[in-house]
């Protein structure tokens, strides 16, 4: 199954710092945009992964990027995080 979230990769002194408004604690420091979607990747893949092995999983709804507060400089990417559901899962 497809995820996909925005994150805001916001240009900082020493390099990039990212977050998703969605996805609650999610907060990287990278040197590169690059280093930084890669870090949102992995961290969004693991922040849905978690929240799957509860009970009762939430799934927060995504933001529409227009309705997001910016700063001069953001960038907003959307994230796409694929989990496979394995055995005993409702696809």
């Amino acid at each position: 199954m497809k995820f996909i979230y925005p994150a805001i990769f916001h240009k900082t002194e020493n390099g990039y710092r990212a977050s998703f408004p969605d996805l609650e604690g999610i907060d990287i420091l990278a040197e590169t945009l690059e280093e930084a979607v890669d870090e949102a990747n992995q961290a969004a893949s693991e922040w849905l992964s978690a929240e799957l092995q509860e009970e009762e999983p939430y799934l927060p709804p995504v933001s529409d990027p227009e309705d997001l507060d910016l700063l001069s400089g953001d960038v907003v990417r959307n994230i796409c995080v694929t989990i496979r559901f394995y055995e005993g899962w409702d696809e």
